[in-house]
């Protein structure tokens, strides 16, 4: 199987206090790579991690049997819920 080769192209700039800067070249010669792969394998690992709950649902199996049980319950009436979606939206339209 052929590896893909990535070609960074897109330049990403931050500005760091002396601190940080410091504990951030530790962790990369800790590390034991470059400053450009451990930031962006940190920064791609921290979005991923930010929008899991916004692009996918990973639950076991016992979760989903629940979670399907729970999305096969009748609906609810809630006081005010109905008055509130047939009110005009703020925004017009």
């Amino acid at each position: 199987m052929k590896a893909s080769i990535r070609t960074r192209s897109e330049r990403l700039e931050v500005r760091t206090t002396a601190e940080e800067r410091n504990l951030i070249n530790r962790a990369v010669d800790a590390s034991g790579t470059d400053l450009t792969s451990f930031v962006v394998t940190n920064l791609v690992d921290a979005s991923r991690q930010v929008l899991a709950d916004r692009d996918r649902f990973v639950l076991s199996s016992e979760a989903a049997t629940q979670w399907d049980k729970m999305n096969e319950l009748p609906a609810r009436e809630l006081d005010g819920l109905r008055q509130l979606m047939n009110r005009p939206s703020p925004f017009g339209g």
